[in-house]
């Protein structure tokens, strides 16, 4: 797995637990899995999140923790672009979050999925 991203944890961040509050967390993870998954299409626009599999909270974050959030790809369909995601702390390299499918399909203008290029063999590193 490869980590492409990192974040700071501010205190607007957290829970009343002070920790993390996980809402944000899927958030960011929604999000860094799209551009992922959008770079790996050749930057595609017409990409919309379908389903995110069972999530494991492992851990948590703290206020002024780092963040680093691991992406690779666990199937690529006709229509779909599977990615798997580990979000850990930077220093300690401790993992706070797990998610082993989070499915984007193409879609054209009208909402409805059509087939991408991408496939197994053309996947960027």
């Amino acid at each position: 797995m490869k980590y492409y991203s990192r974040r700071v944890v501010k205190p607007g961040d957290l829970n009343p637990a002070n920790r993390l509050f996980g809402g944000y967390l899927l958030s960011w993870i929604d999000e860094e899995a799209g551009i992922f998954a959008s770079c790996q299409m050749g930057f595609s626009r017409n990409l919309v999140t379908k389903y995110m599999s069972e999530i494991n909270f492992v851990g948590s974050a703290f206020n002024g923790d780092v963040i680093e959030f691991g992406m690779e790809v666990a199937s690529v369909g006709t229509t779909s672009f599977t990615v798997r995601c580990e979000v850990r702390n930077k220093i300690t390299k401790q993992v706070i979050i797990q998610v082993d499918k989070i499915v984007f399909v193409a879609i054209n203008d009208e909402g409805q999925p059509v087939p991408h290029s991408l496939s197994m063999d053309n996947i960027k590193d």
